[in-house]
């Protein structure tokens, strides 16, 4: 016969089983070894379970014919009741009884093919074992089920990870794997090693090896001896059957202590899991914040330096690199300190659900330290810039009116060459009175010029005085040369009163002069002088910063081409008198010279002056309008700046606008809240593009040294500051709503409660500025049903107080106990994560030190101690490493060397302490 069998649940099909069973008939058919085996195997497997009823088998196809015992059998390994036998010995009788036995076991999903009732009631030895070994594999061995394989790769596997660390066991299969003994041996050692001594195993010695694991599961584990050591060394391949029945016990006598050892041992792992994360996490800030501040260290410094330069040049290269600070150094740094701070906030929210102390970082990296640090290098950096501009504006200055004062000294430097030594010359003494006079009359005609010459010396000083004022870096040279001219100024001073005196007392002798001449002279003076005036204002530089001050410019310069036909009659006048002394000298032969006497200034020279001026006249009209131009180009960057911040700046307050909206919705789930601030947060990354482009637009208008802007209120800084807090607070927000889905999944909070907090956080919070102040907080308590006086024990001395004291007293007393959970640091307002954390504190379950303390006890077998060996079997390498290393010795009395306190290391976890 042919026994196919198909089991429910087995994780196999049914041609798989019929094929193995195939296989298995014909070996048996082979090795008659293997029946004999079956039978003691399976007879004693039996007896295992029938004795809880008081019945015991002999033979196992004699036995079972009436059917009687077979549906006990069922009965005690299912725990359930079949149908009531018939009592009768008729054959019929005894086909009814074992046709319930079979009706039984194909309702529990096994499909029995070619065994029927008459065979078994026949005595049919093949088919009675097949029966039986149906049964096994129903009851015994299909719901074994490891890492997803069942039934028989399931048995298979754990036996293969159970022996994997012993020596000279290498399980690949039900027959051969097991003839040595070993495969038994570490089976029981793995669960019980004080039952046998591996290390002193033989693998040699198979028979000593069989009997002692068979000894020790029938002594000690209440497992039968169900095989022979004889049977399976002399047979070449023991049989499977027999041997799987057999292992199956085993994983039935272990499997229940084992699910308690890998219960206690993942809460343990999750336990100290949660605890080398936080210090990692510890750590990562304790770097972070430590890097951080050596920056702001080494840049607060260089922010604070204000030694200024003394060139243009070196002053564009410090604001350069202020530039290339702002672009380059500090944004990532930005980064690091939003990143900081999320991270501290993350930590904190772990340790609060994990129910860890609070972390505390060291002295000086507290994140108000950072931000105080931060503060102080903001002002530093806002000083630098203003510095910086400021003394931009300074050299500018300072450059034109240096040079400013080169032009006017050289002009008066070279008007001034030669006057000493005009004003020392004693010619009067041998002059004639016609040149007595002449010279008095020349003289006259010099102090007039001298006269003139005073507003441009008094000019020159005030320069002068300027720039010392504005700390010139040449200044000495600038003092030097101006002492100079003033000293020339004073001397010539003094040799014309002299020298005026002189002419004076020669005056009475000299009566004949030359009218015309000293007409020419006195007009062609202060003509002269008025060219040159008008030369130097043409020529002179001038610094504008508005369209409006260019047009004042060309306004003035209107006006004074306005006076050139005035100028050019007076030229013509003075050129006139010359002509009549020219026309003079011919009609009546006079052989005058005509070098004027009373006068340097010639026709010729006031020819060329003229032609000079009429020539800068259209050079000034160039320039003005260039520098008009320049003006339409700078106005034309400050309107191009003004109108992206005046978009950006409202962008901005409305994206603030959006996460105060988002943060405050109670609708959604956390998670839409987490979608919607993402998208907010991908908008503003992608606006980014837009900042950049304010700011090469604020480059530009700050290298053309535009320094005001009358088209907005928005400045650079303003948009900065704005753009960062934006950054800050996306980032924030999105870290409180990642704090609460923490807390709601550690907490086991239901969205519609989230939704609860939410709704009566909002309505508490009259300010709406997200947080409750201690009145709103209590009333809030109030409103949601909060008994604010806890029932509580207390001594003699207590319940004397509350005699004496009202219930009023005794809320105020729980309230503000709660106060002290919720602002620990008293300031007087309750945020929205301290309200979630107080309301899911008082609600949810989380590990304490008395759950690891107990689960350690498990593994240590009720022993107050527990071994290094123990934690290394029992829990994963990483977490058994980490307790040998911070659990303390164990300080007990009658415990083995090396023995730990894993009831201290428990505490520890969750008090103050370096874990």
């Amino acid at each position: 016969y042919r026994l196919l069998f198909i089991c429910g649940n087995q994780g196999q099909t049914s041609d798989e089983y019929m094929i193995q069973e195939e296989e298995w008939d014909r070996d048996m058919l082979l090795d008659p070894a293997w029946e004999q085996q079956q039978r003691k195997t399976f007879t004693a497997w039996c007896n295992s379970h029938l004795r809880k009823a008081g019945v015991q088998i002999e033979n196992i196809e004699e036995d079972f014919r009436n059917g009687l015992k077979l549906m006990l059998l069922l009965e005690v390994i299912s725990g359930e009741r079949l149908p009531k036998p018939d009592r009768g010995k008729m054959r019929f009788h005894k086909i009814a009884n074992v046709n319930k036995a079979l009706d039984f076991i194909t309702s529990k999903g096994v499909k029995l093919v070619s065994i029927g009732a008459e065979e078994i009631v026949d005595g049919n030895v093949k088919m009675t074992l097949g029966m039986i070994w149906t049964i096994i594999l129903r009851f015994a061995i299909q719901d074994i089920s490891v890492e997803e394989t069942s039934a028989k790769e399931g048995l298979l596997l754990w036996c293969q990870r159970k022996t994997a660390p012993y020596r000279n066991v290498n399980v690949q299969n039900f027959h051969v794997s097991w003839k040595d003994g070993l495969a038994f041996c570490a089976l029981i050692h793995r669960h019980r090693p004080d039952l046998l001594d591996y290390s002193k195993l033989n693998k040699d010695d198979p028979l000593g090896n069989l009997n002692l694991a068979f000894d020790i599961a029938e002594k000690h584990l209440d497992i039968p001896k169900m095989l022979d050591a004889e049977d399976i060394i002399n047979t070449p391949k023991p049989d499977e059957r027999a041997i799987m029945t057999y292992v199956s016990c085993f994983y039935h006598a272990f499997a229940g202590a084992e699910q308690v050892a890998e219960t206690a041992a993942n809460r343990i792992c999750k336990v100290l899991g949660v605890n080398q994360e936080n210090e990692k996490l510890m750590e990562e800030y304790e770097r972070l914040a430590s890097e951080l501040l050596e920056w702001i260290r080494r840049t607060t410094p260089w922010l604070e330096n204000r030694t200024p330069e003394k060139t243009m040049a070196e002053m564009q290269r410090k604001l350069e690199d202020f530039r290339d600070y702002r672009r380059q150094h500090k944004p990532p740094k930005v980064q690091e300190k939003c990143q900081l701070e999320i991270n501290f906030n993350t930590l904190q929210t772990k340790l609060r659900i994990s129910n860890r102390p609070a972390f505390m970082p060291s002295e000086g990296k507290m994140v108000s330290d950072i931000a105080s640090a931060w503060q102080g290098l903001e002002q530093a950096e806002k000083g630098y810039e203003e510095w910086l501009l400021t003394e931009i504006r300074r050299l500018e200055r300072v450059d034109h009116l240096a040079e400013k004062f080169r032009q006017k000294a050289t002009n008066h430097e070279n008007w001034a060459s030669g006057k000493e030594l005009f004003l020392s010359q004693k010619d009067y003494e041998t002059a004639t009175l016609t040149e007595i006079r002449a010279l008095l009359r020349k003289h006259e005609a010099f102090e007039s010029d001298l006269a003139a010459h005073q507003d441009r010396v008094e000019q020159i000083a005030a320069i002068a005085q300027e720039l010392n004022e504005l700390d010139y870096h040449d200044v000495a040279a600038v003092n030097q040369r101006c002492q100079s001219i003033c000293d020339l100024w004073d001397k010539l001073g003094t040799l014309t009163q002299k020298r005026r005196e002189a002419l004076e007392r020669t005056e009475k002798l000299l009566e004949t002069i030359d009218q015309l001449f000293l007409e020419f002279a006195k007009r062609s003076a202060p003509f002269n002088n008025w060219m040159e005036g008008a030369m130097e204002d043409l020529q002179d530089m001038f610094i504008v910063h508005t369209i409006e001050e260019v047009q004042s410019l060309i306004a003035a310069h209107e006006q004074f081409k306005a006076t050139l036909p005035e100028a050019d009659s007076e030229r013509q006048a003075i050129l006139g008198i010359h002509n009549e002394v020219q026309k003079i000298s011919q009609s009546y032969g006079i052989k005058a010279s005509f070098i004027n006497p009373y006068s340097t200034i010639t026709t010729e020279e006031l020819l060329n002056k003229w032609e000079k001026v009429k020539k800068l006249v259209p050079q000034r009209d160039s320039a003005l309008q260039e520098e008009m131009a320049r003006q339409h180009a700078h106005e034309r960057l400050r309107r191009q700046f003004a109108a992206q911040a005046n978009l950006i700046g409202p962008w901005i307050q409305t994206r603030m606008e959006e996460i105060g909206r988002c943060s405050l919705e109670i609708g959604g789930t956390l998670e839409d809240q987490m979608t919607q601030l993402k998208q907010i947060e991908h908008v503003i990354v992608a606006y980014k593009p837009n900042i950049d482009k304010l700011e090469g637009d604020h480059q530009l208008i700050q290298e053309s040294l535009v320094f005001d802007n009358k088209h907005t209120n928005y400045t650079m800084e303003h948009i900065r500051v704005g753009w960062e807090l934006l950054l800050t607070t996306i980032a924030r927000t999105i870290n409180e709503i990642e704090t609460q889905i923490l807390t709601r999944d550690a907490k086991g909070i239901s969205q519609q409660q989230m939704n609860e907090f939410r709704s009566s956080f909002n309505h508490f919070d009259r300010k709406k500025n997200g947080a409750m102040e201690t009145d709103d907080f209590r009333a809030c308590l109030i409103s949601m049903g909060y008994d604010l006086v806890r029932s509580f024990t207390v001594g003699l001395m207590e319940m004397f107080i509350v005699i004496l004291h009202s219930r009023l007293f005794q809320g105020e007393v729980e309230f503000a106990r709660i106060m002290m959970l919720v602002d620990p640091n008293a300031t007087g307002i309750v945020s929205f994560q301290s309200f979630i954390d107080f309301m899911t504190r008082e609600t949810a379950d989380t590990d304490t030190a008395e759950q690891v303390v107990a689960s350690f006890r498990i593994l240590a077998a009720d022993k107050p101690y527990i071994l290094v060996e123990e934690l290394r079997r029992e829990l994963p390498p990483e977490q058994a490493e980490y307790c040998i290393m911070r659990m303390p010795p164990y300080a007990g009395h009658g415990a083995p060397p090396g023995a730990l306190d894993y009831t201290a290391f428990s505490t520890a976890l969750y008090g103050e302490s370096d874990l």
